[in-house]
């Protein structure tokens, strides 16, 4: 990601603070699967339309996120049969302002997604599952309790975060991706060269986005993933994956393209 460098000093800075105005934790998605090759094209033909969040003047954000399943990996499953309705456990934390949040993703039959969170503190982050606000929040959010459920899939990435001039689009662009496993043990499992874009967008404003006409040019079409899912297949041998083979071939194919 560092070749992006002198494009993003170009970019013009909005901080955390103004960046509340696009959070978009009631959206629309729309992700893509490209290479880093491929980001640094695009970068070029849309800088003068975002601006770059930066937190003390950095630009790229560590990430380090654990995610919560059933012993059967229900919530995987029930994303990987393509269930409309899905959720999604998590605990996040953002070493950039040294914050964590444990976290539900909730996408409707309508493809909106909802994201609600508890801020917890940074020492809980491996055994937050104990904590009573916890408890309360799974019980009173998902159909799950926490007694049912065990770490599953950790990450760690880098992310450049995107904000539209108008502020009516957000956009996450997560790189360096690396999974393990804290159930089956498995770790190491890189994604280095893959980057995920995500553009994030009110269902009351969905506008017309530069960096979807970009990315169209460049004939980079919308594919859905999920890093959770991604990491469940690349770590957990027991997990369905059947629906993943073409998704991983694709990855593939996408991460051999050189512009």
């Amino acid at each position: 990601m560092q070749r992006l460098n002198p494009i993003i000093d170009r970019m013009s800075p909005i901080s955390l603070q103004e960046m509340s105005a696009v959070k978009m934790m009631n959206r629309i998605d729309t992700k893509f699967l490209l290479s880093k090759a491929q980001l640094l094209t695009a970068f070029a033909m849309i800088r003068d339309g975002y601006m770059v969040q930066t937190i003390g003047g950095e630009a790229i954000a560590p990430y380090h996120t654990l995610y919560f399943d059933t012993p059967d990996v229900a919530m995987y499953t029930m994303h990987h049969n393509r269930k409309l309705h899905r959720q999604k456990l998590r605990v996040r934390q953002y070493r950039q302002n040294n914050t964590t949040f444990f976290e539900l993703k909730d996408k409707n039959n309508r493809g909106k997604t909802e994201k609600t969170r508890i801020p917890v503190a940074v020492e809980r982050f491996n055994d937050c599952l104990t904590l009573p606000e916890v408890g309360d929040f799974v019980a009173n959010n998902t159909p799950y309790t926490v007694g049912g459920l065990l770490p599953q899939v950790e990450n760690h990435f880098n992310r450049i975060t995107l904000a539209n001039n108008a502020l009516t689009e957000r956009v996450t662009i997560d790189s360096d991706i690396t999974f393990a496993n804290r159930h089956t043990g498995l770790e190491n499992h890189s994604m280095a060269d893959l980057v995920i874009v995500e553009v994030k967008q009110d269902p009351a404003q969905r506008s017309n986005s530069l960096l979807m006409r970009v990315f169209s040019q460049m004939r980079i079409q919308p594919k859905r993933v999920s890093k959770y899912c991604l990491g469940t297949v690349l770590t957990n041998p027991d997990a369905k994956y059947n629906r993943y083979k073409e998704k991983l071939r694709y990855i593939e194919k996408q991460l051999k393209v050189e512009s």
